[in-house]
């Protein structure tokens, strides 16, 4: 074995070798576990995020595959409509074309072309983050079986009624020419100013004064809107305004929606370019003028001036010609929310068009409750409550996308326009008994993504045939996902499975927080933040993590400032931490909170921990390789501290199941860290040597059974985590063992035994671990050196506490380095020495000629000083009320903790000292 662990010398090696012998496609037998992936984009590559939920989903179907289930994790990529068409786009922008010159049909091809020879680069870097999905049977929501399950769905819920095509106002995205949902929009505050603008009543009786942040969309203004209990507007309502710049006058109206408070308390209502003025339109049945076109420039609903200027373009007009007509009262700066298109990064423009929508109260009323009762279970539970209130608040599904790569919506007109649904245009004739000569034309726009992804748990599984999969795994166990979701994707599943499947497409929905960085920001590019996780398993050298995080940047001139916060955190880059480490630090981080704050640190912490696990392993095989591990008719005697770790194994074992059943990841991670580092390999390998070296052939023989059974059944309990160091070492230790097996992934998981508990042990082995703690401890705070062997003498012990010496001298005199152990009466005086406490039992160690106690004293008092002086400066930082103004919020809390910690020091400190000059 080598003496160094190598995560690189093993990983690939490893997962190679489960895939091609198909160890993660269902073994056929026992009960249907089943998780669904959520499909990453064929565009997309491996981030944080992703990282962190596929290491859960990959930790619960490893565990459940131990248990003897019959486990589908299933495989499968998303088309992503949008980012995919942008990123073929661009290659062909690169060659001087577009996609309009190469026509509807070419371009697909093209997009099919790319995604053979580039798509799914995420796939090969799940393998690298050991996934163990069902590859064989993975899915691609544009291949023919899911697509044929996209058209049914259509054509079911259109011949219900439950799909129509209307006029309502969407999300627009003037450089895509598109309408884009919500989750594709990304809204920023931005300065901005607040328009103040004086419309004049139609009688010439006086003006109102409105605010408003987009003056150029007055234009298509058909109303001004005030509270009806305003009593400086009530008299007006029902009036008219003469709209300036144009020909037009438009109604003063009241309702409740406008807030007295807010400017001057009228506000403009411009129906088909606001998503709250629509509501108000609705309400009153106002017109709605769409003034734009698909590009967000004027078109001819506006006066002949304006018509053709881009939108920011007009609004610079407008401003400029009511201030020429003294209706311009002030501009004020204001900050604003501004939406984005996460992919153009184009301001996005409520706009007014026709549409594809899914009529979604009859779907939603189901969804709600199922979990209402209970079919479906969030964890953690307060999730339901987002459920809920998006659910009963929700709005019919803006389904159809003015794109070319995605599903084609499969329906047909004729000439007149009349629409005509069905599979295909043959199905169409004969659906509708048209005649040959009835000349059809598809709907030019194709679905958007979310749609194939509502039905991502029973189309993956063959539907609409009814396959033994669908049969087998329908419903899934367990769906794994974000919060920011649960509303795009994991409702819209639930009410779909429940409308063709007659059952819901999950039993719970673990909802894990948001990965940010250490200081608990947002990881994104422009933030200069982003840790790739395959740079945390591989490393990374400093100059080329400086160029991954400037290059491509929004906005430029942020490169300096990111390349210099990138050399200041990482001056020697990112080392090489291995999957099984980072797999790790997730699974501690998985705790019930929103936010997930990632620290590299923690990290290194997990690669030490395997280090320790590797070297653990090296001793045991160095004790047990070509002897007897207890495997044959010899007899075996277990010794005190043999039955103490079988016990706290059992112990380990038990909580396990019970946080991975109860999705507590990060208690399991603490559970299996402590008992491997503390338990295992600080006292149990210690308590070990001196058996090994001195005791009877019987008890030598059930040392070495302990030792070798103990890891390996903790190499099973922690292979679900850190699959690829546990399959190696588990490879070396199973025959020692007496286990039988190709791979440790098809082994059981270890099961609690209670008749393998010792509560004797438990209470002894305790006793001697506070003992020698107390030791310990008392050579660190005298800053004695760990190798010098100690004289002891105890007092206030009892007749169990001399019992419990007299056995246990020997282990005692060699773990705790004592020269000898002495009792003194109760009364006696003891010289001047250090004192632990276990329980009432007095443990003296004699300082004399041991340390020098003015020189300690003087050495403490000297880092004391240290401490304070660092002390007052951080303590004075915080007290400026401009840095507590300034500072971001996670600076000031992270300044705060410092202090802490350093006050917490200092106390310590002060208490040794006096310690020191009380002997």
């Amino acid at each position: 074995m080598e003496k160094t662990y190598n995560p690189h010398a093993i990983e690939s090696q490893w997962y190679k070798t489960w895939e091609s012998k198909g160890y993660f496609a269902p073994s056929n037998h026992g009960p249907a576990y089943c998780i669904m992936i959520p499909p990453p984009n064929v565009t997309g590559t491996l981030h944080m995020g992703h990282s962190f939920q596929d290491t859960l989903m990959d930790l619960l179907t490893r565990y459940y595959r131990m248990q003897g289930y019959n486990t589908l994790w299933q495989a499968g990529i998303d088309h992503a409509g949008i980012a995919t068409q942008m990123v073929v786009e661009r290659q062909l922008t690169t060659k001087g074309l577009t996609r309009q010159q190469l026509g509807r049909d070419a371009f697909v091809q093209k997009v099919w072309d790319w995604k053979g020879q580039s798509g799914g680069q995420i796939t090969q870097q799940l393998r690298r983050m050991g996934a163990s999905l069902d590859w064989a049977t993975e899915r691609f929501t544009m291949d023919d079986g899911l697509s044929q399950a996209v058209r049914e769905v259509f054509v079911r819920l259109y011949d219900e009624g439950l799909i129509y095509r209307g006029t309502r106002l969407v999300n627009w995205d003037p450089v895509l020419h598109t309408a884009v949902s919500d989750l594709e929009v990304v809204s920023q505050e931005e300065n901005g100013s607040l328009w103040h603008l004086r419309y004049p009543l139609a009688d010439g009786t006086g003006y109102l004064d409105v605010a408003t942040t987009r003056p150029e969309t007055m234009l298509g203004d058909t109303a001004v809107a005030v509270h009806p209990l305003d009593e400086r507007y009530q008299a007006l309502i029902g009036k008219l305004i003469a709209l300036p710049l144009t020909d037009r006058t438009i109604p003063i109206i009241g309702d409740e929606q406008v807030d007295p408070e807010f400017g001057s308390g009228c506000v403009k209502v411009t129906p088909a370019h606001d998503f709250n003025d629509y509501a108000i339109g609705q309400r009153h049945q106002l017109p709605m003028i769409n003034i734009f076109t698909v590009d967000a420039k004027l078109n001819d609903n506006v006066p002949p001036a304006y018509r053709g200027l881009d939108r920011f373009v007009a609004r610079k007009k407008v401003v400029e010609e009511l201030k020429a007509a003294d209706l311009l009262v002030d501009i004020k700066p204001h900050k604003l929310t501004i939406p984005r298109g996460d992919r153009s990064l184009a301001v996005i423009e409520p706009f007014l068009t026709d549409q594809w929508y899914v009529k979604i109260e009859p779907l939603a009323l189901p969804a709600i409750q199922a979990v209402v009762e209970g079919k479906i279970k969030f964890v953690p539970d307060n999730w339901s409550k987002t459920y809920f209130e998006w659910m009963r608040n929700i709005q019919d599904w803006c389904i159809s996308r003015q794109i070319w790569w995605g599903h084609r919506i499969p329906a047909w007109y004729d000439e007149k326009g009349k629409e005509y649904v069905g599979y295909d245009e043959d199905h169409v004739r004969q659906k509708y008994q048209l005649a040959n000569t009835v000349k059809l034309t598809q709907d030019p726009d194709v679905l958007d993504t979310w749609f194939s992804s509502a039905l991502w748990p029973f189309s993956t599984l063959g539907w609409p045939a009814p396959t033994e999969r669908l049969k087998s795994f329908y419903p899934t166990s367990v769906l794994v996902t974000g919060f920011d979701i649960i509303f795009f994707w994991v409702a819209r599943m639930i009410m779909m499975g429940l409308k063709f499947m007659g059952d819901v497409p999950f039993r719970e929905v673990y909802i894990h927080g948001l990965i940010r960085d250490h200081d608990g920001q947002k990881m994104s590019k422009s933030k200069g933040n982003v840790l790739d996780p395959l740079d945390i398993i591989d490393g990374v050298d400093l100059e080329t993590l400086v160029t991954k995080r400037t290059t491509g940047l929004m906005q430029p001139e942020m490169a300096p400032k990111i390349e210099q916060a990138t050399r200041h955190q990482f001056p020697q880059g990112i080392p090489a931490f291995g999957t099984d480490a980072l797999r790790f630090t997730f699974t501690a981080l998985a705790s019930t909170g929103r936010d997930i704050r990632f620290d590299l640190a923690r990290t290194e912490g997990y690669r030490n921990f395997c280090n320790k696990l590797w070297n653990a392993t090296r001793y045991v095989l160095m004790n047990t390789e070509g002897q007897d591990t207890g495997l044959g008719d010899a007899p075996v005697e277990l010794s005190l501290t043999d039955r103490w770790i079988i016990t706290k194994l059992q112990q380990v074992e038990q909580a396990a199941h019970q946080h991975i059943q109860a999705y507590r990841f990060d208690l399991l991670a603490q559970s299996l860290y402590e008992f491997t580092w503390d338990e295992y390999c600080d006292w149990y390998l210690e308590f070990s040597k001196p058996l090994l070296q001195q005791a009877n052939e019987a008890q030598q023989r059930g040392t070495r059974r302990t030792l070798v059974r103990v890891l390996e059944a903790l190499l099973r309990l922690l292979h679900p985590i850190m699959p690829f160091i546990t399959e190696e070492l588990w490879q070396r230790i199973a025959p020692l063992a007496g286990k039988m097996g190709d791979t440790i992934m098809r082994q059981p998981y270890p099961q609690s035994q209670v008749e393998k508990m010792d509560s004797t042990a438990l209470s002894e082995i305790e006793w001697i671990k506070q003992f020698i703690l107390g030791v310990r401890r008392i050579r660190a705070e005298m800053d004695i050196n760990p190798g010098k062997s100690l004289a002891v003498l105890l007092q206030n012990g009892s007749a169990e506490d001399q019992r419990k010496l007299q056995a246990h001298q020997p282990l005692l005199l060699r773990l705790a380095r004592l020269e000898h152990v002495q009792w003194l009466e109760a009364k006696a005086h003891a010289p001047e020495s250090a004192i632990a406490l276990v329980g009432d039992l007095r443990i003296l160690i004699p300082l004399a000629g041991l340390i020098d106690k003015a020189a300690e004293i003087k050495r403490l008092e000297k880092e004391m000083e240290k401490l304070r002086k660092e002390l007052q400066k951080s303590q004075a930082k915080l007290e400026n009320p401009n840095f507590a103004a300034r500072a971001p919020k996670e600076v000031v809390e992270k300044e705060q903790q410092r202090v802490n910690e350093m006050a917490a020091s200092l106390q310590q400190l002060e208490v040794q000292a006096e310690k020191i000059r009380q002997i």
